[in-house]
């Protein structure tokens, strides 16, 4: 019961992803690549700490940024190139193109990670059937990108 309700926040992360990137890639025709880009970061970091302030939650937390590792804090570059690429793309070959694309690309690097376990994340055992779920997903997304 309890690994579909994450899936399901799962699903619900990946619609918003979609409106997201859509949104965005509309923002960006209008005031440009970069100024979008950075208008999505100002707005987020404003929500986030609005939803912080209102909880009462989280900034005591801070305190322990000295002992996170570094790699940790490559999410918000991360988080730049993710929303630049989205506008960039997502005008050129419409949202879902651009989608598909993000999804085969995100879905292979997480098994990877998984089957690693890195950045800290848990090691998932490896099994060659996930290939097939990637060759598959791969050929899904090649037959929505024909024109």
């Amino acid at each position: 019961m309890l690994n579909w309700m994450y899936l399901s926040i799962a699903a619900l992360s990946g619609a918003a992803m979609a409106l997201q990137g859509t949104f965005n890639a509309a923002l960006g025709k209008i005031i440009g690549i970069w100024e979008s880009t950075l208008l999505v970061h100002i707005i987020g970091t404003v929500t986030a700490a609005l939803i912080m302030i209102a909880l009462g939650i989280g900034v005591a937390n801070f305190s322990k940024i000295g002992s996170v590792p570094w790699y940790a804090l490559l999410g918000g570059i991360l988080n730049v190139l993710i929303i630049y690429a989205i506008v960039r793309t997502i005008p050129q070959i419409g949202v879902g193109n651009a989608t598909t694309a993000i999804i085969v690309a995100q879905v292979s690097t997480a098994v990877l990670i998984d089957c690693i376990g890195a950045f800290g994340m848990k090691k998932f055992e490896f099994h060659y059937i996930d290939l097939l779920g990637i060759a598959l997903l791969a050929a899904g997304a090649r037959i929505l990108l024909l024109d």
